[in-house]
């Protein structure tokens, strides 16, 4: 893992649709599990959720009640929180990474 990525914390809504797509992608069973705590430049208790890109490392800023309300809202997830399966087959499509073409040579 590279160590010198930009650190960016941001909002949900404030990020690029195709960050949030990833974002979807990665927690395909909702956000509200996955965040953590940390105390901010300003010394105050934070929760966000994680997450990488080859690019930055995110602390997505929402709290338990706006993570569970970010998923019941959203038409790509299912009433049970889930990732609808047609939208999880197209974000795989979309940001499949390159390396995903080749396989490993077993010799």
């Amino acid at each position: 893992m590279e160590t010198n990525k930009p650190k960016v914390i941001q909002n949900y809504e404030k990020l690029s649709k195709e960050i949030q797509e990833q974002i979807k992608l990665f927690y395909l069973e909702g956000f509200s599990e996955h965040l953590i705590e940390f105390t901010n430049h300003k010394g105050e208790l934070v929760s966000a959720l994680p997450f990488e890109t080859d690019e930055k490392i995110y602390m997505v800023r929402m709290s338990v009640r706006k993570a569970i309300e970010l998923v019941d809202q959203d038409s790509d997830y299912d009433d049970d929180g889930i990732l609808l399966s047609s939208r999880r087959e197209q974000y795989e499509e979309k940001y499949a990474s390159d390396d995903d073409d080749f396989e490993e040579d077993e010799d």
